[in-house]
């Protein structure tokens, strides 16, 4: 497209750079600005490096010399993870990882990460800003674990942890526990961050080891129905539900 063809385009049908790597699926608005300044994207076979860039239509966009569609197609799973899968889409040492598990051919990436031997909902797709938005903790999206100890989960301790624990000098947030009346070792607890093995380390905090660890809800969404290591589509209205979750 010539200087003079661009100059005929109204503003409204120009978008920014990272905004249309996002709606293509690439990655977050955020992510697609680090590929930009780091000279991964070319438009008409030019490198541009300047955030603000917008892009016209019928330019073509490459990221890392592959073509980028303008059109979304959008793919939206939940997994039942079971044991021993790592959450990457590949792994250097051969090991199982999810997408093992989800045979299909379009690129799709894991939202956040559960542990190898944690199980339970894992959300995958190549919406890069709805995953984006859904990991992030301004957002406060609620994940709900179910936890196994080693041996009953004291009252106070219980209490401490609703209300926040200093781990690593770096205070978490507020949360739900919920102790079981029929086994005390056995606790629901509801999160609304997403720090690194942050369950785990909440409970090892107060000398108790966690034997097993389930994600059963993350936002909306749950994996009834499905088995360890099943998968199916998001529908319609599960997809739209988590968009209204983090206000997009």
């Amino acid at each position: 497209m010539n200087a003079a063809t661009k100059m005929q385009i109204p503003e409204d049908q120009r978008i920014r750079l990272n905004k249309f790597l996002a709606d293509a699926g690439i990655a977050s608005r955020r992510k697609a600005d680090e590929l930009i300044a780091r000279g991964a994207v070319k438009i008409n076979g030019l490198v541009v490096t300047e955030l603000g860039t917008k892009v016209h239509p019928g330019d073509l966009v490459t990221v890392n010399g592959k073509p980028v569609s303008p059109y979304k197609h959008l793919t939206y799973i939940v997994l039942n993870k079971p044991k021993d899968y790592i959450t990457t889409t590949r792994d250097e040492r051969g090991r199982k990882t999810v997408l093992d598990l989800v045979p299909i051919k379009t690129r799709i990436y894991p939202v956040g990460r559960l542990d190898r031997n944690t199980t339970g909902i894992l959300l995958l797709t190549n919406d890069g800003e709805l995953a984006a938005r859904l990991t992030h903790p301004r957002y406060g999206v609620e994940r709900e674990y179910i936890v196994g100890l080693d041996k009953p989960l004291a009252p106070h301790h219980a209490q401490s942890i609703a209300c926040g624990v200093d781990l690593d000098g770096e205070t978490t947030g507020p949360a739900e526990v919920i102790i079981s009346p029929s086994d005390e070792r056995q606790v629901c607890i509801i999160l609304r961050e997403g720090k690194n093995r942050e369950v785990r380390r909440l409970f090892e905090y107060f000398g108790y080891k966690v034997l097993k660890l389930h994600r059963r809800r993350y936002g909306t969404i749950t994996v009834q129905g499905l088995a360890r290591g099943q998968y199916r589509h998001l529908t319609r209205q599960e997809v739209l539900s988590l968009r209204r979750l983090v206000g997009l």
